[in-house]
């Protein structure tokens, strides 16, 4: 199993944003994870299409976008024209959800569910072979710099078992740092969403190389 690490730019440098995305890149970072938050499904803000299109030309990297807004099927083709590659969608936000993925994928980008704390993982049981990627969310969604919560753990092993041999990729995104990213590739995960451990450290490069680098010794 490749461990892929994806950078929030939710912690990085707003007044220098494409620096940021640059510099992740650059320090071996897989995906760059961007967070939209709407101020209605989540209790914050951030940025729409716009950014992203703006950003898009400082990295080839995959483009993980995070959609934390209700309804989220109105704005999917704005988040692909705007260079989205992986479009993820919360199972909580829209009451159609096998539909939005099935837009998702027409639009030719890679569709993805995002799991809250409190939502179950069997809401995805009918829509496994829509997902490209399965997010589980660590934390409750809207804000950076929150404490992991042990209870994803289970749900994360639960998922792997769940998709079996399918080709889904099972991220996990909230408070996971150095120490704990051991522990959340051996629970299943391949995709690991490190925010304030990347951004709040004083080298990309080696932060990103010690979160890929706790999946070294596990057997797979």
């Amino acid at each position: 199993m490749t461990i892929k690490i994806a950078p929030s730019i939710l912690s990085a440098d707003f007044a220098r944003l494409g620096e940021e995305v640059r510099a992740v890149d650059q320090a071996g970072a897989d995906y760059i994870h961007i967070d939209v938050m709407d101020g209605h499904f989540v209790p914050n803000l951030t940025f729409g299409p716009p950014i992203i299109k703006c950003i898009r030309p400082w990295s080839q990297k995959v483009f993980d976008v995070h959609l934390m807004i209700s309804p989220a099927q109105p704005s999917l083709k704005a988040y692909a024209e705007a260079g989205a590659d992986i479009i993820t969608v919360h199972a909580e936000a829209d009451p159609h959800l096998d539909r939005s993925l099935q837009f998702i994928h027409s639009l030719g980008r890679k569709a993805g569910v995002s799991l809250n704390p409190h939502t179950p993982e069997t809401v995805v049981e009918y829509v496994l072979d829509k997902c490209d990627l399965i997010l589980v969310m660590s934390v409750n969604p809207g804000f950076g710099g929150q404490s992991f919560l042990e209870s994803q753990l289970d749900k994360t092993r639960r998922l792997k078992t769940m998709i079996g041999d399918r080709p889904i990729e099972l991220e996990v995104d909230g408070g996971i740092s150095t120490d704990l990213a051991g522990r959340v590739i051996a629970a299943g995960a391949n995709v690991l969403v490190a925010g304030s451990a990347v951004f709040q450290s004083s080298d990309y490069a080696a932060t990103i190389a010690a979160l890929r680098g706790q999946g070294g010794n596990l057997k797979q």
